[in-house]
């Protein structure tokens, strides 16, 4: 053999070397710990397929180049181990639902990167340092923002006309960014001629004492929605029935549950959005870069079965405006 076409032959093998080689590497699988704010139900079941297929949509596919391992929250749970558990994994980022859940994690860890949804006050929760700068290694989806209040009674009124008295529900101590909202809400009702006062219950009989006493004066309920009242919403739903109490939560999944109306963030759509900054974290951006997103989008789901058993006939303008009808 020539020289020439020795050394081209040589130089050519060489340039295919890495090439192979790089074939042969395995895909780096990145790990994703969730943790889901609820039990495995089918509205939690939502929520994840909603994570699922937004993150198909960037490119990350189970058992392909991720591994997600989903932790359901049942109200027996010791949340302090199961952060613990999380974090000892090493995850490459966590997704967390709710307040409680994103206060236990922090405690473990301020360096994996976390994405938080279904959180109403992450500053006042000292989760970040402001929204447009994070500032730390959690960023993430809010739930809800105050002027959301104003808009309760409104539908309230709306769908239950000769109620005059409303009592906004919530517990203090979970909830301590609620002044913000129930101010919205006053101000709102004053307009429609209507009272709102707030109602402080911290476990069940104040919430049976708080909806009892509400039910004597024409009355209605607005269900901040924190940990208190979202743990508690069948209790509560069941209450509002008994005591024949037109009211309005946040969650669709109370009002699939049998609330009346709800009217607030599809938390399946935050999920969504925490599956598009956990892309852009794989991709080499920050948490601390990433600004927390307020809502902006928000869903209306009346309860015909729960409004004809109130005696309610619910306003066809409302019907046209929900975004899902449960008859």
């Amino acid at each position: 053999m020539k020289r020439r076409a020795f050394i081209t032959l040589l130089g050519g093998a060489a340039a295919t070397w890495p090439l192979a080689a790089r074939a042969q590497q395995p895909v780096r699988m990145r790990e994703i710990a969730i943790w889901m704010g609820r039990p495995n139900d089918a509205e939690g079941q939502r929520h994840a397929a909603a994570f699922r297929e937004a993150l198909q949509t960037f490119g990350w596919v189970v058992g392909r180049n991720i591994r997600t391992d989903y932790r359901w929250v049942t109200g027996d749970i010791d949340r302090t181990r199961m952060a613990k558990e999380i974090i000892e994994q090493q995850p490459d980022v966590i997704v967390v639902e709710t307040t409680v859940g994103v206060e236990a994690l922090a405690r473990e860890s301020r360096t994996i990167p976390m994405i938080f949804v279904n959180v109403s006050d992450p500053i006042g929760s000292g989760f970040v340092a402001n929204l447009a700068h994070p500032g730390g290694n959690i960023t993430g989806f809010m739930s809800n923002e105050p002027t959301l209040g104003g808009k309760w009674p409104e539908l309230l009124k709306e769908i239950a006309p000769t109620v005059a008295r409303v009592g906004f529900l919530f517990n203090p101590d979970t909830a301590p960014y609620a002044e913000p909202f129930l101010h919205h809400a006053q101000s709102a009702a004053r307009l429609l001629g209507m009272e709102v006062a707030a109602a402080r219950v911290r476990n069940d009989a104040e919430i049976e004492q708080a909806i009892a006493g509400i039910a004597n004066n024409q009355g209605g309920v607005i269900v901040l929605p924190e940990a208190t009242t979202n743990a508690r919403f069948e209790v509560i739903i069941a209450m509002a029935a008994r005591h024949r109490l037109p009211a309005i939560y946040a969650f669709r999944y109370q009002a699939i549950a049998g609330g009346l109306i709800s009217y607030g963030v599809d938390i399946a759509d935050l999920f969504q959005g925490a599956a598009r900054y956990v892309d852009r974290i794989f991709r080499g951006e920050k948490p601390h870069d990433l600004p927390v997103q307020a809502p902006t989008k928000f869903r209306l789901v009346v309860n015909l079965k729960t409004a004809k058993a109130l005696g309610l006939t619910v306003p066809t303008a409302t019907l046209l405006r929900a975004d899902e009808v449960i008859e």
